[in-house]
């Protein structure tokens, strides 16, 4: 099990950008650069918020069909107690299994509310949110492929399985971060690393940035500059 980060590398990685990260991540060689992100069919609908970093909390949902019996499904509640296990600050990751997703919202006041109170600070859905005002004043970050005026029949399906959204591959637990941008999954084994090689970089981006204004600048001494990083 990966150890869990302290209050201070959370607060630092939330200083930092996603495109910051993803570079990162790429001098550890850990994974392929086309993969541990969500693709453009997810929008960060808050993108003036500052970036959210936080443990998956994945759920799956479905919003389309209406029950058998009664007029809407039982919201369920017995895996809030099942949360203890996962560290905090959390992101709830809800997949909604419905082809075609976003009939309805499951995430909206009332449960962008709930999700607060356990301990969340963003969601993310490849289906649907609503009551964007409401959730853009309790601070929470908000990813979507959609958003619906209604909740429909939306009700959780299951807890705590991986889930998938904007072609991102999400375990419980998983560390995310996200901008304005989208999201990244951060692998946990560097996680504490990825600040100090931060500043490394943007000192790095610096002198390229210094050097593109110098007068004279010879291609050659720029092709150098960037080849030494």
């Amino acid at each position: 099990m990966n150890p869990i980060l302290l209050p201070e590398d959370l607060t630092m990685l939330s200083e930092l950008d996603t495109p910051t990260i993803a570079n990162v991540i790429e001098t550890f060689n850990l994974r392929l650069r086309n993969e541990g992100y969500t693709n453009s069919s997810i929008t960060c609908r808050f993108p003036h918020l500052k970036p959210m970093v936080g443990y998956a909390l994945t759920l799956r949902m479905r919003a389309h069909q209406p029950p058998v019996k009664g007029r809407v499904y039982a919201d369920p509640s017995d895996w809030w107690e099942k949360l203890e296990d996962l560290p905090k600050p959390r992101i709830a990751v809800i997949q909604d299994l419905d082809n075609p997703c976003g009939a309805g919202a499951l995430a909206g006041t009332v449960h962008g509310a709930i999700f607060k109170m356990l301990g969340c600070v963003g969601i993310a859905t490849n289906g649907a949110v609503r009551a964007l005002p409401s959730l853009e004043a309790s601070g929470l970050q908000v990813y979507s492929g959609k958003v619906s005026p209604t909740h429909a029949y939306a009700h959780v399906i299951d807890f705590g399985e991986s889930v998938e959204i904007g072609g991102l591959a999400i375990e419980e637990g998983d560390l995310l971060h996200g901008d304005m941008h989208g999201i990244i999954k951060i692998p946990q084994s560097i996680a504490g690393q990825i600040s100090k090689e931060a500043l490394k970089m943007f000192q790095h981006e610096k002198d390229v940035k210094q050097l593109c204004s110098t007068t004279g600048l010879s291609l050659d001494q720029l092709r150098h500059a960037i080849e030494k990083h």
